[in-house]
């Protein structure tokens, strides 16, 4: 029987086998998790750091994360189309690159998850005081990461149902941008004459910072599209893996490249770019004001906010869910307390997501409370953690190529191959070397790299002799003369 693809949960199901995850997500909601993850509220509130370093030609910078992106999108779902299993890259790493590999990959990922969604609550918390200024901020931090854990709590279908719909009001809001935007550039309005691309060239014209700008505006762009690895997380729970994968980053890596190019030039195209520079974080300096209210949508301010806060919330839900796949996957292997990988009746990392959400108050509060020093660590775990996994992801599918046999890899071909995972290593390691110029990822290079040290360092002492080596079989050719399997 077809199951029907649509936004609708299915029905709890129960665990094919003691210990594994329930195969309940569609692919429309595979597709919007991982546009949950990657549409935040960086768009919503424009990046106005980035504008501020390459100016105009911030356009290029995007342009260029997106084309990385699609680099590691494509490889990773080769991979997992191979492997849709518990710990995605994690699990993957450990079978091509080493167990060594697979444990920090994932110590590294949850970590670093953990304190991005920390960020998302505390930003959820402000809109939210936007409209109940008078709020204890403590109390909203509480109510928002309550609500995450309570979705995610349930089944992982009612993950995919919340998600879907939140990612939905995101892409709608940013289709609406896009259209309204183009109508303002190019036609106009009734008292409102076209703007036109004159706010591309004056103030120093498209390159006002030089070439190098573009590449130094990575430090900032590339964290933009982080979140898109959760579909192949997800795969271990969807219905079928291999459609699901192929069909989810395929349509991810265009829209994600669209929105973010056609948005971020609609911005420094509609407005002069050193009005919209660096930018005070705030709902009004959000770009999504300035052109609702210049096509006459009410209350433009009010309704970003509430934009901005879905996006947050929608951002924080479905890194919830990584980070607590990962967990679990890390307690299976005995690279953590084995009580986190129990599940519940419903297939769901009960455990695994109440230490995450705990982990998640934790930096929220660090966060909002202005405990600087220690959270800017946290943070700096978090970047660097980003770059180390899309390396050993790509270095991942370098051994795959040489190991998998042919049929493995015709699911979702990567064009080029190895010489394209090269590319993407030199991408990579490209946003890295700006730590040479930029302040904050030069700190998180040594703080990263001490905090990975000390991973190897726990892995050598402590994991290394108990940690399961029962990382899935490589894929093999099928035998001619076994009989077709019936799925």
């Amino acid at each position: 029987m077809t199951q029907t693809d649509n936004a609708t949960p299915l029905p709890p199901q129960p665990p094919a086998a003691a210990g594994e995850l329930v195969r309940s997500l569609t692919h429309r909601q595979t597709t919007m998790i991982g546009l949950g993850c990657a549409l935040g509220t960086g768009l919503f509130l424009g990046s106005g750091s980035a504008i501020g370093t390459a100016g105009p030609a911030v356009i290029l910078s995007y342009l260029a994360g997106a084309v990385l992106v699609a680099v590691i999108a494509r490889v990773l779902g080769a991979m997992t189309i191979a492997h849709p299993v518990r710990g995605t890259f994690g699990t993957i790493a450990h079978l091509y690159l080493g167990p060594w590999a697979g444990f920090v990959v994932r110590w590294l990922f949850w970590a670093g998850t953990t304190v991005a969604i920390g960020g998302e609550v505390v930003a959820a918390a402000i809109y939210l005081r936007h409209w109940w200024p008078q709020a204890p901020m403590a109390l909203l931090i509480a109510a928002v990461a309550a609500l995450v854990l309570g979705v995610n709590l349930v089944s992982v279908g009612s993950f995919g149902f919340a998600e879907f719909w939140l990612s939905s009001v995101k892409v709608t809001a940013v289709v609406v941008f896009i259209a309204a935007g183009l109508l303002l550039v190019f036609v106009g309005l009734p008292h409102t004459p076209a703007t036109g691309l004159g706010h591309l060239t004056p103030g120093g014209g498209f390159l006002p910072n030089g070439l190098t700008s573009v590449w130094t505006a990575l430090s900032v762009v590339m964290f933009a599209f982080v979140g898109f690895e959760t579909v192949s997380i997800s795969a271990a729970e969807t219905a079928d893996p291999a459609r699901a994968v192929r069909t989810a980053m395929r349509a991810l890596v265009w829209r994600l490249g669209l929105f973010y190019v056609l948005a971020i030039g609609l911005i420094v195209t509609l407005v002069p770019w050193r009005d919209v520079a660096g930018g005070d974080g705030s709902v009004d300096s959000s770009p999504f004001v300035h052109v609702f209210t210049q096509v006459g949508i009410p209350a433009a301010a009010s309704l970003t906010n509430a934009i901005v806060l879905i996006a947050a919330v929608s951002s924080a839900n479905a890194q919830l869910y990584a980070a607590s796949r990962f967990l679990h996957s890390l307690g299976h292997d005995r690279c953590a307390p084995a009580a986190v990988a129990r599940l519940s009746r419903r297939g769901v990392p009960v455990r695994a997501l109440v230490v995450s959400a705990a982990g998640i108050v934790a930096a929220a509060l660090l966060a909002a409370f202005e405990v600087a020093g220690v959270f800017d660590l946290l943070v700096s775990v978090a970047i660097f953690s980003v770059l180390l996994v899309w390396l050993l992801i790509l270095a991942s599918y370098l051994v795959f190529r040489r190991a998998a046999p042919p049929a493995a890899q015709r699911d979702l071909p990567v064009w080029g191959g190895a010489w394209t995972a090269w590319a993407g290593i030199a991408g990579v390691l490209a946003v890295a070397s700006t730590a040479a110029v930029v302040p904050v990822m030069a700190r998180a290079a040594w703080v990263g790299s001490g905090f990975t040290l000390a991973l190897l360092l726990v892995y050598a002492l402590k994991v290394r002799h108990v940690m399961r080596r029962d990382a899935p079989a490589a894929p093999r050719d099928p035998d001619p003369q076994e009989a077709p399997r019936v799925h």
